[in-house]
């Protein structure tokens, strides 16, 4: 101790024994080290599972919400090209929303938001965005009942765009599909051609879509031909609608009575 407060030499012994005993001391430590280690990692990946399962969390949340604006968006265009639409129209018209449609195979109809106390009534022309979407048919006092041109007890009559046409559409039964079959055969109507609303029967104001000819099938054996179209209007998707004030009475037929007619007329040609 003495020679150790007197001199240094005792401190390069000290450290040539530090250094000697460096390797024991570490070894020591290793345990206590590892189990600080282990704690810190296991606590660590906890930590990242508890965020990553909160960031999960949200970003599910945040794209529910994307997907909810993203349908208030195209709600948007959709509202926005109904409101161009009805300027257009030079007409006093009322939005309304589908909350129903008719399952039933034989009649194709939809409910819709808007009825007596909104003056809705019965013999009204229905729209959308794309054209002619049915008529109402029953009016009450929270909601309406549209019979869409589709309906096989339903007919419209049209204007081919191209020439001047004019005859008679009816529904075929099918979600978007109309029937021509008053046409002759020598009739001037091609694929492609465009029909709208001439504005005959005092339902349905002239000049708007209706729907366009897919199908012009020749038959020898009869008088008429076989005319198919596509309806113009968004039939199965359309969630709004737009009501037309008139005070006309709608026009619809019973199919029998359009294949009655067809064969009267078959008859007189023969």
């Amino acid at each position: 101790m003495i020679q150790d407060f007197q001199s240094t030499r005792v401190n390069v012994l000290r450290n040539i024994l530090s250094t000697l005993v460096y390797p024991l001391q570490y070894s020591v430590g290793i345990p206590a080290r590892m189990s600080n280690s282990i704690d810190h990692t296991l606590t660590s990946y906890q930590t990242l599972q508890k965020q990553n399962q909160t960031l999960k969390q949200q970003q599910l949340i945040d794209k529910t919400r994307l997907l909810r604006f993203a349908a208030l968006e195209k709600e948007n265009i959709r509202l926005r090209a109904l409101l161009e639409h009805s300027y257009t129209m030079g007409e006093h018209v009322l939005l309304a929303e589908v909350v129903e449609v008719n399952m039933d195979p034989y009649k194709y109809t939809v409910l819709v938001d808007k009825g007596l106390r909104f003056g809705v009534h019965r013999g009204q022309p229905v729209f959308d965005a794309y054209g002619v979407v049915g008529q109402v048919v029953r009016a009450q006092p929270l909601n309406a009942e549209v019979m869409l041109i589709t309906d096989p007890s339903h007919a419209i009559p049209v204007v081919n765009n191209r020439n001047n046409l004019r005859t008679i559409a009816i529904g075929n039964g099918l979600t978007n599909q109309l029937l021509l079959p008053f046409l002759p055969n020598n009739a001037d109507i091609k694929q492609g051609d465009l029909l709208i609303s001439s504005g005959l029967g005092g339902t349905f104001p002239p000049g708007y879509p209706v729907a366009t000819v897919d199908q012009v099938t020749l038959q020898p054996d009869k008088p008429f031909l076989k005319v198919v179209a596509s309806a113009s209007a968004h039939l199965n998707r359309s969630r709004e609608l737009m009501i037309v004030w008139s005070d006309q009475t709608p026009l619809a037929i019973d199919s029998d009575e359009a294949l009655d007619s067809t064969d009267s007329r078959a008859h007189v040609a023969d």
